[in-house]
């Protein structure tokens, strides 16, 4: 095969690193491989991209440079358990994985060159954000491959401590979530006050993209809470919603969730450490 990138675990995510390698023109389609135990998906992915197919995580991730972990938390134990002994022993392995240490990672597969990030949705298109760190063996040259493989979903950001991972997963991997819900409570209230649901979706989705590029690319960067007051006038319309959202204990609601998600993060890289792995080579 000779595929210099393989994905295991031919999900969203996976795709999107796909798609944005190719558009990109950072990798060939012949040079990627995605293996997983669904026909149908990676016959579509084959279809859609040109790349290669394997329903065998290990003879997929045999002769790869990087090898990208791009499955379920509560599937990773398999799928590590199937590809050890598996992967070039040069080769750097970059985990998608929610919640997954990186320490798990290495003695999963007895490898030393790992790599843990943290994409979130926009990756589909481009615009995500990426956070990222690396086991201590990751040399520079495989810290740039990783940049440069991350970068095709948009922006990273490289952190030295792990920890970061974890808070990442609860502020900008989980974020969009928190985003789509405002969206929507927003679009349903303009349909409680009478707009059609296509012109409330459009107004919100509008002013929300425009909100955050008049925030991104002013040449003055300056605190959000500036941005918030220079549309409250006193006694005005911003004035009164604000009023009632602090009521509502909107801002400590937005941490606590936060909070939540961080947990949950920690939880799941606990639970990856307690399991003993299983062997399996066909997890998606």
């Amino acid at each position: 095969m000779g595929a210099k990138i393989a994905f295991i675990g031919p999900g969203v995510m996976a795709e999107a690193m796909i798609g944005g390698l190719i558009r990109q023109k950072l990798e060939k389609p012949e040079d990627l491989i995605a293996a997983g135990p669904r026909p149908e998906r990676l016959e579509m992915l084959q279809k859609k991209y040109g790349i290669q197919i394997e329903g065998d995580n290990s003879v997929a991730a045999k002769d790869a440079s990087i090898v990208v972990l791009s499955v379920k938390p509560q599937k990773l134990n398999r799928v590590l358990a199937g590809l050890r002994g598996s992967i070039p022993s040069q080769a750097l392995v970059v985990s998608i994985v929610a919640g997954a240490p990186i320490e798990k990672i290495m003695q999963g597969l007895n490898h030393p060159y790992v790599v843990r990030s943290m994409p979130n949705t926009p990756a589909q298109i481009g615009e995500g954000i990426t956070v990222w760190t690396v086991s201590p063996a990751v040399s520079e040259e495989q810290k740039q491959a990783a940049q440069r493989l991350l970068s095709a979903l948009g922006d990273e950001i490289f952190v030295e401590e792990e920890t970061y991972l974890d808070m990442a997963t609860a502020l900008s991997g989980t974020g969009p979530a928190y985003v789509f819900l405002f969206m929507e409570a927003m679009v349903d209230a303009g349909v409680h006050l009478g707009f059609p649901r296509r012109i409330a979706e459009q107004l919100v989705a509008k002013t929300v993209r425009g909100s955050v590029d008049y925030y991104t690319k002013r040449e003055d960067q300056v605190h959000l809470a500036r941005l918030r007051n220079e549309v409250t006038s006193p006694g005005g319309t911003s004035a009164a919603a604000l009023y009632y959202l602090e009521k509502a204990g909107f801002r400590t609601a937005i941490s606590r969730a936060i909070w939540a998600a961080y947990e949950r993060s920690r939880e799941l890289g606990r639970d990856a450490r307690a399991r003993p792995p299983e062997n399996h080579s066909r997890e998606e």
